[in-house]
């Protein structure tokens, strides 16, 4: 078992270009956590110990009222056993825990801070996006560039040494220059991760529908590409390991909860729409607030299940390890296929490993589709 995932859908405005489910009815705050912590007592069977992770996301985790954490906290003390007789953030660093939260920019505070680290979170994800105003404004941010950098160094300030940012990149008429800034000074900052997107128009978004009606331009492909490999030369430049698509890390920094993901690792996903995964199947909670609620709190959840099967693993782990700087073994790969990349150098085989190359990730889902 890798951890637990914490779906918190509340968000106080719904950003553009979003298409994971959240809602902005905050006054459901309270019954939410009634539901979600009695999920997780309903689901404790299926948690094997001990914890390695916990990972609290959204939406925005930070838009929840002091009640509403001081429980969640509270179920997190007595889920990871003896720590909820001494104080959770010296246990959890002790042990290796990783327990992240994400965060708005503009809802950190000294007070919030202090108390996110005493509740044992020990990783922040901060999502800055962008630290130019006039592109926040157009994604539909709710906080400046400036409240972006105070952030961090209210998070910083208060003890916190493992910080990640989001940036996003290919954002509507976003120039070259810009993205320059954009890296520049998310190095300026002195953070140990750097998690980027290049900006995907998903149906059913504003942005999307901004887009078709002629109101917003898109970035051009080559300018995207761009704005990639300038990243991955600045980062990896800076000291940074570049150990997945979209992941940057320090040196012993990497998310420990992400990389389940990508390895295969199971998890108990717990929330409305949150997903889990236990080595052969997949299943996933109801996209609902009131009804999730219903359900969970009746102990009557009632999640779509998808069992996989030897294919569909097989095709995972090598779509998903392809995606990292670990590759995936030769073997499950075609070899045939591969090399006329790896001669091209958009792959590489080290050690019995087939890698993707910077310039690999550009095309990686084509390059999958003809080696698998």
């Amino acid at each position: 078992m890798a951890g637990i995932y914490i779906h918190i859908p509340f968000c106080k405005s719904r950003c553009k270009y979003c298409d994971f489910f959240s809602t902005t009815l905050l006054d459901k705050q309270e019954q939410y956590i009634d539901a979600l912590l009695t999920e997780w007592q309903d689901r404790q069977h299926e948690i094997a110990e001990p914890i390695e992770t916990i990972y609290i996301g959204g939406g925005t985790p930070s838009v929840l009222g002091d009640e509403a954490m001081r429980r969640l906290g509270n179920e997190a003390r007595r889920r990871l056993g003896n720590e909820a007789r001494r104080r959770l953030g010296e246990e959890v660093m002790k042990r290796g825990v990783e327990v992240t939260m994400e965060a708005n920019p503009g809802d950190i505070t000294q007070e919030k801070a202090k108390a996110w680290r005493a509740m044992g979170i020990n990783r922040l994800s901060i999502g800055v996006q962008s630290f130019d105003d006039t592109l926040l404004q157009l994604i539909g941010r709710r906080h400046t560039a400036a409240e972006a950098k105070q952030a961090i160094t209210i998070a910083q300030a208060a003890g916190f040494d493992n910080i990640s940012i989001d940036l996003m990149y290919a954002l509507p008429s976003q120039t070259l220059q810009q993205w320059q800034n954009d890296v520049a000074q998310a190095l300026q900052m002195g953070v140990q991760h750097i998690s980027t997107y290049g900006l995907i128009y998903e149906e059913g978004t504003r942005i999307t529908q901004l887009l078709q009606e002629g109101e917003i331009e898109m970035v051009d492909e080559e300018r995207e590409m761009q704005m990639y490999d300038y990243l991955v030369e600045q980062l990896t430049a800076n000291g940074f390991i570049h150990y997945e698509v979209s992941n940057f890390a320090l040196p012993g920094r990497k998310s420990k909860h992400n990389s389940s993901y990508w390895n295969g690792t199971p998890y108990i996903g717990l929330g409305a729409g949150a997903h889990s995964y236990n080595g052969t199947q997949r299943q996933w909670n109801i996209s609902h607030i009131d009804r999730y609620i219903e359900q969970a709190l009746s102990h009557n959840l009632q999640p779509e299940i998808e069992i996989l099967s030897e294919e569909q693993k097989h095709m995972e782990q090598v779509m998903l390890g392809l995606r990292t700087n670990h590759g995936v073994n030769q073997t499950l790969v075609n070899m045939s296929a591969a090399q006329p990349y790896i001669q091209k150098g958009l792959l590489t085989l080290s050690n019995g490993h087939v890698i993707a190359t910077t310039q690999g990730f550009h095309i990686l889902n084509r390059i999958i589709e003809d080696i698998l």
